[in-house]
């Protein structure tokens, strides 16, 4: 199962090259990293999949493999940036965890959540409807753990790995169950 990386280049081509602050999504559309770029959303997402300069890559903090979505809020002034970000991750932490290198301090007065300009697709459906399999998701999210794990223990242990661990554990448990659950309709 190879990704499509003409789709996904295509795909990327497509966002915002105004600064502004971007999420990451994974398969199911759920937030799992919320950033910023100053140099524009597109360039600084570019890196992220190409893990080129990207210390959540670097840190074991996400699986490229399950990035599927990208959603851009591009702001007028780099003053935005840090009030913007912190926001939205503390909106959507809330839903599920995000693994975030630095957790930004949660803002101080109500701030209205903005949809986003675009939501961009970056993995084809095809790909989508491959890795999406609890069969395919719970090996390679299993594998994924064992690697964050190995890294906190070997290279880098800080309170951010071990958040991104809980959040990994989190999807491994879930993905378990699914298989599981799966198994079960099966028989």
């Amino acid at each position: 199962m190879a990704t499509d990386f003409e789709f996904r280049k295509r795909a990327v081509s497509t966002l915002t090259t105004e600064l502004g602050v971007y999420v990451l999504a994974d398969l199911d559309n759920v937030p799992i990293y919320v950033g910023q770029s100053t140099d524009g959303i597109r360039a600084r997402v570019q890196r992220h999949l190409t893990s080129a300069r990207s210390d959540i890559i670097a840190n074991r903090q996400i699986d490229v493999w399950e990035i599927a979505h990208v959603w851009e809020f591009p702001v007028a002034e780099k003053l935005e940036l840090n009030l913007l970000e912190a926001a939205l991750f503390h909106h959507f932490n809330k839903k599920s965890i995000l693994m975030n290198g630095k957790i930004p301090s949660e803002p101080q007065d109500n701030i209205t959540i903005p949809d986003p300009r675009q939501i961009v697709q970056v993995m084809s459906d095809t790909d989508i409807a491959e890795k999406i399999d609890p069969a395919q998701r719970l090996p390679r999210q299993a594998d994924h753990y064992a690697q964050i794990v190995g890294h906190f223990l070997a290279v880098k242990n800080s309170t951010e790995i071990a958040r991104a661990m809980n959040a990994h554990f989190e999807r491994l448990s879930r993905y378990h169950a699914m298989m599981l659950d799966q198994d079960s309709n099966e028989d």
